[in-house]
């Protein structure tokens, strides 16, 4: 029978070196240190940390870790004690205990097999699949998958699409105002010359007045489009830098979960197969010579779970730091927007209010645009005539500065 193995077995390490050593450990309030310890009598001749948990005096004290070998207490031997007679003795010691180990220096690459590459690509498989489907596929769902994270990632797949939006509009809207501006500035350009063209004082004074405010009108608009402009930049850095990157770190976390949720299913496993041979009285090779490869996954889940637990305080503040930022930034470039927009129709309405010339009273009579009072018409030979005798005539000074003007323009 099972119960009647005696440990025979030469230990078998895997290779794995050990280093004796001895830590002295204040008990907590509890009259705990934090360890769970597993092997023992009468299956196993090595009594092992399964174990260390967070913010207890083991844990603080960063000397002992899984996998590692527990060899005596207050230098009492524990050799052929079963795992609760050892965990007697550590609570039967008050305030301080000293534990006697032998470090397990195991090297996290031994313990990364196949089997758990395997298990991470299952992980990633299952991540976003419902309760229903996983269980229609046989697949087994782990307690930490479609955590929140993960549904940030998707707020951040929205904003990112919010953003896009925001820039889209934002362009056509100063190219929109750009249009305008031109527009303006070539009604200001077509009033100066009819002001410059114009003989009578009072209408060329309005027209050159009015065409002084079109052209304050397209300055306030190019104005307006230099202070919009930085908001394109800004939007452009959220979009292409802040949201990318933490999405990339989001995917480095999920990464890390996986292996840690794989190494928690294989250590499930080892402990199932243990727990059947018990139950069915025959010896297992592995517990009976140490249990070292279930020891070296205990170490790989331990270092597994720390990186998993600083990645996501590292994920968690940096999505809080863009979630803030986002908010922000909103608040900021709609200020922004809503404040350039009125400072430039607040300067329309003044320019074109101080320039209310309309009507004016013109005397068509005395226009440059003015006609004989009979109009003979002939067969087109005279007209010709009469055409080059004008051009031989000397130009209007006004009209020579509108020509001017409009070719400057």
């Amino acid at each position: 029978m099972f119960s009647d193995f005696e440990y025979d077995l030469e230990e078998d390490k895997l290779g794995i070196p050990t280093v004796p050593g001895t830590v002295t450990l204040k008990k907590d309030s509890q009259n705990l240190i934090g360890i769970s310890i597993g092997g023992g009598a009468q299956y196993c001749p090595c009594l092992y940390i399964v174990q260390v948990f967070d913010n207890t005096p083991a844990a603080i004290d960063g000397t002992l870790a899984a996998g590692d070998e527990i060899t005596g207490v207050n230098c009492k031997s524990v050799k052929g004690k079963t795992k609760v007679e050892v965990a007697k003795m550590i609570q039967n010691v008050k305030e301080e205990v000293t534990i006697h180990y032998n470090k397990l220096q195991a090297d996290p690459k031994q313990g990364k097999s196949l089997d758990i590459v395997l298990k991470k690509v299952k992980h990633r498989l299952v991540e976003n699949v419902s309760s229903g489907t996983a269980d229609a596929l046989g697949l087994s769902r782990a307690i930490l998958c479609n955590d929140g994270l993960v549904k940030r990632l998707e707020e951040l797949e929205r904003t990112a699409e919010l953003y896009k939006g925001l820039m889209e509009h934002t362009r056509l809207l100063l190219r929109s105002f750009f249009e305008l501006s031109q527009t303006h500035r070539a009604f200001g350009d077509v009033f100066s010359v009819i002001g410059v063209r114009e003989p009578q004082p009072a209408a060329s004074e309005a027209f050159v007045k009015f065409a002084d405010a079109h052209r304050n009108i397209e300055k306030f608009g190019i104005r307006m489009l230099k202070t919009i402009k930085p908001m394109l930049n800004d939007l452009n850095t959220y979009l292409n830098k802040a949201i990318p990157d933490t999405k990339l770190t989001i995917r480095k976390y999920l990464d890390v979960k996986f292996e840690y949720l794989s190494y928690c299913l294989k250590v499930k496993e080892m402990d199932d197969e243990e727990y059947s041979c018990i139950a069915i009285g025959e010896p297992l090779y592995r517990v009976g010579t140490g249990n070292y490869e279930y020891r070296l996954v205990l170490r790989c889940r331990q270092e597994a779970r720390s990186r998993f637990a600083k990645m996501r305080k590292d994920v968690l503040e940096k999505v809080e730091l863009l979630d803030q930022k986002h908010v922000q930034d909103i608040v900021f470039q709609l200020q922004r927007f809503v404040s350039t927009m009125s400072r430039y129709y607040d300067d329309c309405y003044a320019v074109l209010r101080d320039a209310d010339v309309f009507p004016i009273e013109v005397d068509l009579a005395r226009t440059t645009l003015t006609y004989g009072q009979k109009d003979i018409f002939t067969d087109g030979a005279e007209d010709e005539e009469e055409e080059e005798e004008e051009d031989c005539r000397p130009k209007p000074q006004a009209e020579e500065n509108g020509e001017k003007l409009i070719d400057d323009a």
